[in-house]
């Protein structure tokens, strides 16, 4: 990486020093994965050299120091979303989780004939699940974006899911628009209509507050790499009661709902990033907040024809932007600027040719969809970084826009 070298300034009897530098490609793409926090590998190391049992041994005292250490780390991610400790099951991240809900509980109801609410705004972590569900026989139905801002009609909601249902797929933060749900309403309307609810967290962990009890939430689902944690180590939340049909077999671990030796040194970083992720959300989110707001600002001031998909900043997930720039493409835009690292559309979509089923799924078309960029600010984002991408931003698109009218 080039690094940029920090300069001093004269400016009248006092020497100054510029920001401090920073190296380049700047990481702007945080809600697809953030960086590993410092504090949460110097927890994760010692489970692979010194304390690599495996906590399903217990007839010795590596295993059972691995089966305490899973078991306070258990308590700790609970914690954190107010759960108990037997509620949580350990899996390879949020995809795994979306489908161990949306399929365990189906499976399980198969007799009842299910019905599947969701949203076309889901990751396809939901909705492909729900698709293949749909081609064994199962129902599926849709609720439409109530805006552009991509928030749900309650009401539709209320009256959709007082038809016999079985489960509803509605995600806490969404990963393309920052769109938020209040989850409070959305968990009173579908447990007075008796419809399991599954909610995606995977963005929200560190930046949304989340209390499973107080919302009600049958199953919630997370990835610890979206919140400063390792990847291929994820949660799915299972309230007491709730029964759903595990999807991996093979030794009944995890009291038969995921079977499978357990990723101890993620789970050890799992609980490290959640706790890191709680303890500083009041003094981290007013700060990429903050940020988020001179960001778009700053693009503003620089770009015509600029617009703001989603909520507007204070009604967002902390860090979101997603961006269009009439007539430029967002795909060249990104090649032309590879001093920073944004994305055009969910991760897990990239190599998909289409467009944002997300940005369709609002109202834009096509053309407009291919014109959409998003930006994710995270914990190691400076304001040095963010004025640097502003101007790098607002460079390429005056070249590309000067070389179109060319």
């Amino acid at each position: 990486m080039a690094k940029r070298q920090q300069v001093m300034r004269q400016e009248g009897t006092n020497i100054m020093a510029e920001p401090e530098p920073f190296e380049l490609p700047i990481y702007l793409d945080n809600n697809s994965t953030t960086a590993m926090d410092p504090k949460v590998v110097e927890a994760m190391l010692p489970y692979f050299t010194s304390h690599y049992g495996n906590p399903a041994s217990s007839t010795h005292d590596l295993g059972r120091r691995a089966k305490r250490a899973v078991t306070e780390a258990t308590e700790v991610i609970a914690a954190a979303i107010h759960a108990e400790p037997d509620e949580i099951v350990f899996t390879s991240g949020a995809t795994e989780s979306c489908n161990l809900a949306i399929r365990g509980i189906c499976t399980h109801r198969a007799a009842k004939a299910s019905r599947i609410l969701s949203s076309p705004l889901e990751h396809r972590a939901v909705l492909d699940p729900i698709l293949r569900l749909s081609k064994e026989g199962f129902q599926s139905g849709y609720l439409k974006p109530a805006n552009l801002s991509g928030s749900l009609d309650l009401e539709e909601l209320n009256l959709v899911s007082s038809s016999p249902c079985d489960l509803a797929c509605l995600m806490l933060a969404n990963n393309e628009i920052g769109s938020l749900l209040d989850i409070q309403a959305v968990s009173a309307i579908l447990k007075q209509n008796g419809v399991l609810f599954y909610c995606d967290a995977a963005q929200a962990l560190g930046k949304v507050e989340i209390d499973v009890q107080a919302s009600t939430v049958d199953l919630m689902g997370f990835s610890a790499h979206k919140a400063n944690g390792p990847m291929g180590i994820g949660a799915l939340y299972v309230r007491r009661g709730t029964r759903l049909k595990s999807m991996i077999e093979g030794g009944g671990h995890q009291a038969g709902r995921r079977s499978g030796t357990l990723n101890v040194p993620g789970i050890i970083g799992f609980a490290k990033a959640a706790e890191l992720a709680k303890g500083l959300m009041d003094s981290e989110i007013p700060k990429i907040v903050k940020q988020t707001r001179r960001f778009l600002e700053g693009l503003r001031q620089m770009i015509p024809g600029l617009h703001l998909n989603g909520p507007e900043i204070e009604e967002r997930l902390p860090g979101n932007l997603n961006i269009r720039i009439e007539g430029v493409d967002a795909e060249t835009l990104t090649l032309k600027t590879p001093s920073i690292c944004v994305s055009t559309g969910s991760a897990c979509s990239s190599a998909q040719p289409e467009p944002s089923h997300v940005l369709r799924a609002i109202g834009l078309s096509e053309s407009a969809s291919r014109e959409c960029f998003r930006i994710g600010l995270g914990r190691f984002t400076t304001d040095c970084q963010i004025d640097f991408a502003v101007k790098a931003i607002g460079e390429s698109v005056r070249s590309l826009r000067n070389k179109e009218e060319g």
